[in-house]
């Protein structure tokens, strides 16, 4: 069974760093694209960033575009989200997601998720 699990999360002040992990289990990491999403409190999920199986194209909310930034390591089948310069509106809970069929930067464009790891930035 497919198994996407989100490490990092916390409570962090604004303007501090933090750095997620998705570690990916029982599917070939290096055929999927990957990408993150976030569900804040009342509001629908949304896509963060997604980044192609390649690691070529990438895409980013306008919300965190020169804050976020998506790696994976496919030697260790995971994926990244380094949050820089976080803010109140960033938190949330933020989702691993993978897609097989391209980068997912939609919901219905994702064949797997994780759990999600809450992020709660203080103002």
């Amino acid at each position: 069974q497919v198994h996407l699990s989100e490490y990092g999360g916390g409570l962090v002040q604004a303007g501090d760093s933090l750095r997620l992990s998705c570690v990916v289990s029982e599917l070939t990491f290096s055929l999927y694209h990957m990408g993150w999403f976030r569900k804040a409190p009342g509001k629908e999920r949304e896509f963060v960033v997604a980044q192609s199986r390649s690691g070529d194209v990438t895409n980013y909310a306008d919300s965190v575009k020169g804050r976020f930034t998506i790696s994976r390591d496919n030697a260790k089948n995971t994926v990244y989200l380094q949050m820089n310069d976080v803010k109140s509106e960033d938190t949330a809970v933020y989702y691993c997601a993978a897609s097989l069929l391209g980068i997912p930067t939609t919901e219905r464009t994702v064949n797997h998720w994780g759990q999600g790891t809450q992020v709660t930035v203080s103002s």
